[in-house]
């Protein structure tokens, strides 16, 4: 469930028809991160989440639970949030994957990382299954989260625009301001890059 008020349509509508509909605006370095609260995929032994959701585990791995913004970062946590089209294809994947073998030196400029999706809770316990994935994957199924970011829109796909997920990161501090956005990013060498700007906030 969002904390902000619930905008948009199901994940079944045909995203390439809606762009007679008004987008939403993309948010910039300095601006309060709206703040959510959404059902999720967290390993077991993830140390700011396990209190709340071993009562929800079903196996010795991952957990479904909720996992709240604002929670993360009263904690102290600086937060790596980003917005992913799809679990399970090779682009996400990729991306997935390179959040994962760089996770520990992300950890060491105290941030946390969570993934967003419109995909379901059981596609998402599957793909952190799969991979590996030691962070939170959390489901946004009617794009509510992803439009208050701005993570939802008009792309180019082979030459044509086409409205739907974009590829969105965003680093937050632990007061829950956006210390960096980054729109349509690209799968492959993005935490990299991601890396690179990070050192430089500090």
């Amino acid at each position: 469930m969002m904390t902000e008020p619930m905008v948009g349509a199901g994940s079944d509508v045909d995203e390439s028809s809606q762009s007679g509909t008004a987008l939403p605006q993309r948010l910039e370095s300095g601006q309060i991160a709206p703040d959510f609260t959404l059902p999720a995929i967290v390993t077991a032994v993830d140390s700011a989440m396990t209190t709340a959701a071993e009562d929800h585990a079903t196996d010795g791995t991952h957990c479904e639970t909720t996992v709240t913004l604002s929670e993360l970062t009263s904690r102290g946590a600086r937060v790596i949030l980003y917005f992913y089209p799809a679990a399970m294809t090779p682009g996400c994947t990729t991306e997935a994957c390179d959040f994962r073998d760089n996770i520990a030196r992300l950890g060491t400029l105290g941030y946390t990382v969570i993934g967003v999706s419109k995909d379901p809770i059981d596609k998402l316990r599957r793909f952190a299954e799969r991979d590996h994935l030691p962070f939170p994957l959390l489901s946004d199924p009617d794009l509510a989260a992803h439009k208050v970011y701005g993570a939802y829109g008009e792309k180019k796909l082979y030459g044509k625009t086409h409205v739907g997920v974009l590829r969105s990161t965003f680093a937050i501090g632990t007061d829950g301001r956006i210390l960096l956005a980054r729109y349509n990013v690209r799968a492959k060498g993005h935490v990299e890059s991601l890396m690179k700007a990070l050192a430089k906030l500090d």
